[in-house]
């Protein structure tokens, strides 16, 4: 590549790459947040070094000289004795506007700024001030048919607080769209209709919480009986599946609740008694802030690694006595043969962990073990059967 005398083909590829292709300074740049000019610097050649391409010499200045909008290229004269003295040459071109951008990248950009604007003007018609939003989601709108969009601005127009009344957002009734559209778009009305309602959607807690809907299930996790007892208080089911606001609200019965990380960990799980397993959530233990489940023994079980000691750290921040089992030096000990290294370890966290687990945690962090992870499914069925059962005996 040559240290100077840059063609427009040179210029343009690097607009691209910075300006247009790049979607945080091309939203900056449409925002009025960057300002202008663009400048792309053309670097005139030394005298020496345009003598040793003259051709391309020619050829650049020529090429710039022919460069559609004259007005953008800044010239200056330069003296080139061995070339017979003064010449004026392209030192700099200068974009001073979003459009100037678009026509000097060409016909693609054209067609694509065209088709921003077909699809922002069924919904700045609603209101002008919805144009920082639409910017600010440009790569999302662009993505719309145009029916999409002008389906979208009748759906803002219908939709106000309390429409929903207690139905899932699936349910509302909104003319012209089917019982999918609300949801596909869930996220684009929202902040939609947060800019037209004056932060009220975001100060609500959410769309379906501003239109009075009930939240949409979400963040799944099993429950499963381990005992007879248990399973006849569940209806017979023997495995259900449950988003995490039920488990937030309906308590289980059960008078040990015992969490399993992985969800092939909790069909492996022998009977207990009195006892129910919610497993499969990883790293969600919001539901762990239930009011249900203070007065029972609440035991978790995960990785022995350091993620599964991290969750067990966030799952003690709503338990402070939640009882750890099998995340112990003793269990990694006997299926050491098991382990294997942790692709991404994470960090250690400042509270949640005892004493013997904070020194676990930098263990496996630090290679003493000589493995870094120790997944509950290489755990030998015996071995788990005798621990669930010392922590039966212990909460009596």
């Amino acid at each position: 590549m040559r240290s100077w005398g840059r063609l427009p083909s040179d210029v343009v590829q690097d607009l691209r790459r910075l300006e247009w292709d790049n979607a945080g300074r091309l939203r900056d740049r449409l925002l009025g947040l960057r300002g202008f000019p663009i400048s792309q610097p053309l670097k005139p050649p030394t005298a020496s070094h345009a003598l040793t391409d003259i051709n391309h010499f020619h050829a650049w200045i020529d090429a710039w000289r022919h460069w559609p909008k004259q007005e953008q290229v800044v010239w200056i004269t330069r003296q080139y004795r061995a070339l017979g003295g003064e010449i004026e040459v392209p030192e700099r071109v200068e974009l001073n506007s979003v459009q100037a951008l678009i026509e000097a990248l060409g016909a693609e950009a054209v067609q694509r700024a065209h088709g921003w604007q077909v699809r922002m003007q069924p919904l700045l018609t609603l209101d002008k001030s919805l144009y920082e939003t639409l910017i600010r989601h440009i790569h999302l709108l662009e993505t719309l048919a145009i029916n999409e969009v002008e389906r979208l601005a009748g759906v803002l127009l219908q939709l106000k607080r309390g429409t929903g009344e207690g139905r899932y957002l699936r349910a509302l009734s909104v003319r012209g769209i089917d019982t999918k559209f609300l949801e596909t778009y869930q996220a684009l009305l929202g902040v939609l209709l947060d800019a037209l309602h004056d932060g009220a959607v975001t100060a609500a807690g959410g769309l379906e919480a501003w239109l009075g809907c009930r939240a949409t299930p979400s963040n799944w996790i099993y429950v499963r009986p381990l005992c007879a007892n248990v399973c006849q208080q569940m209806g017979g089911f023997t495995i259900l599946q449950l988003p995490l606001e039920q488990l937030l609200e309906q308590p289980l019965p059960g008078r040990r609740v015992l969490v399993v990380e992985n969800t092939q960990a909790g069909y492996a799980l022998p009977n207990l008694p009195d006892t129910v397993a919610v497993f499969g959530g990883g790293r969600n233990t919001r539901w762990l802030q239930a009011s249900w489940l203070k007065g029972r023994h609440l035991a978790y079980w995960g990785d022995l690694d350091t993620w599964g000691l991290r969750i067990l750290a966030e799952a003690r921040q709503a338990h402070p006595n939640l009882q750890a089992l099998m995340m112990d030096d003793a269990t990694l000990s006997v299926h050491r043969d098991q382990g294997g290294p942790e692709p991404e370890p994470t960090a250690l966290p400042e509270t949640g962990l005892l004493p013997d687990e904070r020194r676990l945690f930098e263990g496996l962090l630090n290679g003493k073990y000589g493995i870094g992870r120790l997944e509950q499914e290489f755990l030998n069925q015996d071995y788990i059967q005798a621990r669930l059962n010392d922590w039966v005996r212990e909460t009596e």
